[in-house]
């Protein structure tokens, strides 16, 4: 018997990069392009010497170390540490503005958020009549708080009880302890909580080898749904409820 629904953010609940355009709309750079300037200028009001191709060397250094942690580890570290690799990559010291700069990174998809997936307010109104549901989800550039405030102003924070977001539990997906922490709190056996998402190692396999029940989402992008462990693939929200019910 399934009793809770847990979800995944990105391209899940919300299209990762929809924001992109609404930028381009707005006569803004990518949010790539925005991040590596905002490190760029900090840098050289501090230390002038250091030209742009070598801080754009520092910052793809970080995000390179980042994805390793993400990817291998299995953990994702903040902003805060991924852009202070760079300055380690450069051998300077963190410089006056930058904690303003990591605020600027965070505060990015906050202030220009991405869209929502077509009809989930709508199945989470419904889903939320006969489950509980949380999310458990991976925060790249955007922490859980910044991640709430975004499902809050959506009017969709209320339905989830509880949300595991990886920069605050200290794991990412797959990593076991992400998806026991949120059956811990809330309160419900990992055998009869369902896990919803579009990655099939971090919402698929890592689910499954857990003993809980998994659906393949490919409403933002299809990730090879045919080859796919999952109990169902799910190809737009509005199917789920029925999805959820035949399991």
């Amino acid at each position: 018997m399934i009793k809770t629904i847990t979800f995944d953010f990105w391209d899940t609940l919300v299209i990762d990069d929809s924001d992109e355009p609404k930028r381009a709309a707005w006569g803004l750079g990518s949010k790539a392009e925005t991040r590596r300037r905002l490190l760029t200028a900090e840098i050289g009001r501090h230390y002038p010497e250091i030209g742009p191709e070598r801080v754009a060397e520092a910052f793809a250094w970080a995000n390179e170390q980042f994805n390793y942690c993400w990817k291998t580890l299995h953990t994702t570290p903040t902003v805060a540490a991924r852009l202070s690799l760079a300055y380690t990559w450069l051998g300077i010291d963190l410089t006056p503005g930058f904690a303003e700069l990591v605020t600027a990174v965070e505060q990015m998809e906050v202030d220009i958020s991405p869209d929502f997936l077509p009809g989930v307010a709508e199945t989470l109104a419904a889903l939320a009549q006969n489950y509980t549901l949380g999310i458990v989800s991976d925060a790249i550039h955007t922490p859980g708080r910044g991640l709430r405030r975004i499902l809050e102003r959506a009017g969709l924070l209320d339905y989830f009880t509880y949300c595991v977001f990886s920069d605050e539990a200290g794991a990412a997906k797959p990593h076991p302890c992400v998806f026991e922490m949120a059956a811990a709190k809330l309160d419900t056996p990992l055998a009869q909580i369902v896990h919803v998402g579009d990655r099939e190692s971090n919402d698929v396999a890592g689910p499954l080898a857990l003993g809980m029940k998994a659906v393949l989402f490919t409403g933002a992008v299809d990730r090879g749904s045919e080859g796919t462990q999952a109990m169902a693939v799910c190809h737009q929200f509005a199917d789920l409820p029925n999805i959820i019910n035949n399991l």
